[in-house]
């Protein structure tokens, strides 16, 4: 018999050739970004979070980085989990602060990742946003049953 989970995500998803902003940067930067994520507001202790971003335009700096929430790293945690239905649909938004590494070093910054498991059609990353480093420049579609929205019934 498996864990309840009165909210959460799970997430694995891979998407090519999205353009995303830093902070630090003018323009875009164009990359592949894989998510990984296995969250629930019942477990959040035990909850992890990956993020990462290969840097492909070949155009200086390198801005490959990732970032990760995991319960094996000092200072990094998920904080809130709420799941909300919009109609056969479910968007999970999950906050909390998790450990970049690569691109401009190492940090411990605050994230905010809206994620959206749609019943027909594509899921999407609606939003992920590292704050004061990086966010995505709009929704990105994933393939259908990359992400799996728990508890919003």
């Amino acid at each position: 018999m498996g864990v309840r989970c009165s909210c959460g995500v799970r997430v694995n998803a891979v998407k090519e050739d999205v353009n995303v902003k830093f902070d630090s940067l003018n323009g875009n930067e164009t990359g592949t970004l894989t998510y990984l994520a296995n969250i629930c507001f019942d477990t959040i202790e035990q909850s992890t979070l990956l993020l990462t971003f290969v840097d492909t335009d070949g155009n200086a700096p390198d801005t490959s980085f990732t970032f990760e929430v995991s319960p094996s790293l000092v200072g990094t945690e998920i904080t809130t989990v709420t799941c909300n239905k919009e109609g056969v649909n479910c968007v999970v938004t999950v906050t909390g602060t998790g450990l970049k590494t690569g691109f401009l070093g190492n940090a411990l910054l605050p994230f905010t990742a809206v994620f959206r498991d749609q019943a027909a059609g594509t899921d999407n990353v609606q939003s992920f946003v590292i704050t004061g480093f990086f966010s995505q420049t709009g929704a990105e579609p994933v393939g259908n049953g990359s992400i799996i929205a728990l508890g919003c019934s």
